[in-house]
């Protein structure tokens, strides 16, 4: 899946243009290196996300093959630190 796709269907970032925004401005990393939208994730990979006082880190744990319901979207990621 889709780095902008994943960010969106977990709810990490609301909006997919806004997950492609930031992702262009350089400001999301996938295993500590900067990350295009197109980006293909797999499990277990780490996505950093660099907001403006803080960065988040998030462990993959399942790729979806489409779109999840709003319960199971937290199940998708683990948040680290």
């Amino acid at each position: 899946m889709r780095l902008d796709k994943f960010l969106k269907v977990s709810r990490i970032i609301k909006r997919r243009t806004v997950a492609n925004s930031v992702s262009e401005m350089g400001r999301v990393f996938v295993n500590g290196n900067p990350a295009k939208p197109a980006k293909q994730l797999n499990a277990g990979d780490i996505i950093e996300i660099e907001y403006a006082n803080r960065v988040e880190k998030y462990e993959i744990l399942i790729v979806p093959e489409g779109n999840v319901s709003v319960q199971e979207s937290s199940t998708l990621y683990r948040i680290i630190e």
